[in-house]
């Protein structure tokens, strides 16, 4: 039979897919728009295996954020070109995902994939119609639940490539979360306090500091008095309490803290491609390649 334009057009609504593969589907189905659906996502779903090797470090980070400020979520979605991250589809289902979340409280990436969606579909299913549709390798890499307990939960996205959630106890003020979780995403800290820093971590620094510091010529307690003002300033510099608050440089975040009252007693930072291996494309090789080829 013969293709309109029209179906062509409602299958690529519903789908995203590109015309001439709107066409075909529905060439093979006789016009039956809900088969042509089905086969575009099982070729989507193959064509999604393909692509599943392929690095994803750019992306977004997705917040998510309860009206009772009791429970808030963090969650990377990657891709593999920052021209998809600014997508507007991309960036709807990783907002849709972080909700998702959210409402679900699911225990990992696995069990995150059977979610339902407000489309009807699963979390999975939409993962994998996405991909057939931008044509990239799309990873859900990780999140964060926060639960607030008996404290708040507030949270702060700078663009969206760094996301970070808090727990503040004991304080009423208003936007003391978010200003603190805004300072995190700024400066960084290793932990909240000096209890945090990792002992390794300390003990490299120590060690850099004592090789520095011997090399003076200076007396071993001259020299173990600079040592310890360096670390000093090492876990000023490190811990969220000992850090200048970005807002107001002339008092620590700690000295906002007991200000008000108030505790931070967990914190989560998250930014996009952290920690993993960044593509590097050489146009030039390519280039040459294709014309090689060609």
């Amino acid at each position: 039979m013969a293709i309109t334009a029209t179906q062509v057009k409602e299958l690529r609504e519903r789908t995203g897919a590109g015309m001439m593969d709107c066409k075909k589907a529905l060439t093979e189905t006789d016009g039956d728009l809900d088969e042509a659906i089905a086969l575009l996502r099982t070729k989507g779903a193959a064509s999604a295996e393909k692509k599943a090797g392929r690095i994803a470090a750019e992306g977004v980070i997705a917040l998510a954020l309860n009206s009772q400020a009791s429970c808030g979520v963090l969650l990377e979605v990657n891709c593999e070109t920052d021209f998809v991250a600014k997508d507007g589809s991309f960036q709807a289902f990783s907002k849709h995902l972080a909700d998702a979340v959210l409402t679900g409280r699911p225990e990992d990436i696995a069990a995150l994939g059977q979610l339902v969606l407000p489309s009807g579909e699963t979390v999975e299913t939409a993962h994998q119609t996405l991909i057939a549709k931008i044509g990239e390798n799309i990873a859900i890499r990780r999140f964060q639940i926060t639960e607030g307990g008996a404290g708040e939960v507030a949270g702060y996205t700078h663009g969206t490539r760094i996301g970070v959630l808090i727990n503040v106890s004991g304080s009423q003020e208003v936007g003391l979360g978010r200003d603190i979780a805004m300072h995190v995403a700024a400066s960084r800290p290793v932990s909240i306090d000096e209890q945090g820093i990792p002992a390794e971590m300390l003990q490299r620094e120590r060690d850099i500091y004592s090789a520095q510091a011997a090399e003076s010529g200076k007396s071993a307690d001259i020299v173990e008095k600079m040592v310890e003002g360096k670390i000093r300033k090492f876990l000023k510099e490190n811990t969220l309490v000992g850090q200048p608050f970005v807002k107001d440089p002339d008092t620590t975040v700690g000295d906002l803290l007991a200000r008000h009252s108030a505790t931070v007693t967990s914190v989560c930072r998250f930014e996009v491609g952290e920690g993993l291996e960044k593509r590097v494309d050489d146009f030039v090789s390519e280039v040459m390649a294709q014309a090689q080829a060609g």
